[in-house]
């Protein structure tokens, strides 16, 4: 897994990749204004105006997202042939990098939400919209014109509203051919049979939603799991994103992967008004630049952070990505820093999503190719990846009065710059005995100039199940010789 900074160095690779979305289409207006009385005609609040905003909503925020993060889009919809179809139509004109194939249709009203803000806080919202299903001719037109970009898209989203774009013969037949054509589809999702979405690589329900689609608790996040997992196997879908609000965001994959859980960002929530299309965009966005999923799923969670911290329908843009992700990542290298009380926290944490937890240790004085090969191996071996490192009394003791060269704060600030390391602890004794008994590693890892015999805790390490790996020695890398060279070009 990619650490936040190496994240943010790959956001420009969004930049150009193609994605086809298919979707309901509507207007979004937002109404803001003070409320300062209630009605003499009744008991509800007057708002008196001061501004209005109409921006491009439902799968048109999905594709303004994307248009944000530099990505190229083929959008498919319908729209009502009427004045609010006529605005979201010069809306879309102005996003640059979109191709846009709209249908119209004379029956159909456009979809217009209206929010009314007083403040920071919505206090109404009213749907003008049709859930009629759209005609047979029409269904064919918007498959016709999806499947001819197929070939160029290197992944497609479905932006499901329930306003009729997304029938089921059009869902079904667009999943077939993106299969076929090895897209990935990506589903934000709507109503509660996800049999509908057979075959999609991913879908995107909120807790709420997922409750509804399973009839399952939700309540926990081993109910969450559960309940994903269940989708999985009714719907036919081979993984599962569940957005959390403030508790982040969960990945349940196919039977047998384990999950991956994603902190949501401290931020102060604004508005969360399209906050799941900036998911869905910026998840696409990853999976069309061939990101790993594991990042791209940081990649959304970090964009969904920025975007509710705004008012109104908003997206996020490459550059507040990328130093969103910066942030984090600095935030991040002083959190592995770990004491007593949050290593226990993480350890629970990591073990609830079924991380496998390695364990080192060392002075680590003087970094080295050779400490660099053995995090390295240890990571290789494990999901997450704890360092023991010996306290400047510690290393006074083993090694003599003259070391350590760098006290236990600079080391720890360098191995926390190291991506393959998750965290750190400080140990003040003379071997790792109580903090490898504390951690319970899965795996123990040391040099292989190490027997097995002669390790600090195997024997506690392989009474609990776990095993011992002996890594590989770089040849020529000694942090004592070092020490010694330098010394004598004093």
């Amino acid at each position: 897994m990619t650490d936040q900074n190496d994240l943010a160095a790959k956001v420009p690779a969004l930049k150009g990749g193609r994605i086809l979305c298919v979707g309901d289409l509507m207007l979004d207006r937002f109404v803001y204004g003070v409320v300062e009385r209630i009605s003499p005609e009744a008991p509800v609040p007057i708002l008196r105006i001061k501004s209005e905003r109409a921006m491009l909503g439902g799968a048109g925020n999905v594709v303004r997202n994307l248009v944000a993060l530099g990505v190229d889009c083929c959008f498919v919809s319908l729209l009502g042939r009427d004045s609010p179809g006529r605005e979201v139509m010069n809306l879309l004109a102005d996003e640059a990098g979109v191709e846009s194939h709209v249908l119209t249709d004379d029956d159909r009203p456009t979809t217009i939400k209206t929010r009314f803000v007083a403040g920071a806080q919505q206090v109404l919202r009213a749907d003008q919209e049709t859930q009629d299903a759209i005609n047979a001719d029409t269904e064919t037109e918007i498959i016709a014109r999806a499947i001819a970009d197929l070939g160029r898209a290197k992944a497609l989203i479905l932006s499901d509203y329930g306003k009729g774009v997304l029938s089921d013969r059009v869902i079904n037949q667009l999943i077939a051919r993106a299969r076929d054509a090895g897209v990935a589809v990506i589903v934000d999702p709507k109503g509660n049979d996800y049999s509908r979405y057979r075959g999609a690589s991913l879908v995107t329900p909120n807790r709420r939603e997922l409750g509804l689609a399973t009839d399952l608790p939700v309540g926990s996040l081993d109910d969450v799991e559960a309940a994903a997992r269940a989708l999985i196997a009714h719907a036919g879908i081979t993984h599962v994103l569940v957005t959390l609000s403030q508790d982040g965001m969960m990945l349940v994959s196919e039977a047998g992967a384990p999950i991956q859980t994603v902190s949501a960002t401290a931020r102060e929530v604004f508005d969360v008004s399209g906050a799941g299309d900036t998911v869905v965009a910026a998840l696409a966005a990853a999976v069309a630049a061939d990101f790993d999923l594991s990042d791209a799923v940081r990649l959304a969670n970090a964009a969904a952070g920025v975007v509710v911290a705004k008012t109104g329908t908003a997206v996020v843009s490459a550059r507040e990505l990328v130093a969103t992700l910066q942030a984090a990542g600095d935030v991040a290298r002083e959190d592995k820093i770990l004491d007593h009380a949050s290593l226990v926290l993480k350890l629970a944490e990591w073990r609830q999503a079924g991380h496998k937890i390695g364990f080192t240790n060392g002075c680590f004085d003087l970094l080295h190719p050779g400490h660099v090969s053995l995090f390295n191996q240890a990571r290789g071996a494990c999901d997450r990846l704890i360092v023991g490192l010996n306290s400047d009394a510690s290393v006074t003791r083993l090694k003599g009065p003259n070391r350590p060269l760098n006290d236990q704060h600079t080391r720890s600030v360098v191995l926390a710059a190291l991506a393959h390391i998750d965290g750190i602890i400080v140990f003040d004794e003379d071997t790792p005995a109580e903090i490898i008994a504390l951690v319970m590693p899965d795996v123990l890892v040391k040099g292989a100039d190490y027997t097995v015999e002669t390790v600090v805790g195997a024997d506690i390490v392989q009474a609990a199940g776990g095993r011992v790996l002996l890594a590989n020695l770089e040849e020529g890398y000694s942090t004592t010789n070092m020490v010694a060279e330098i010394t004598a070009k004093e």
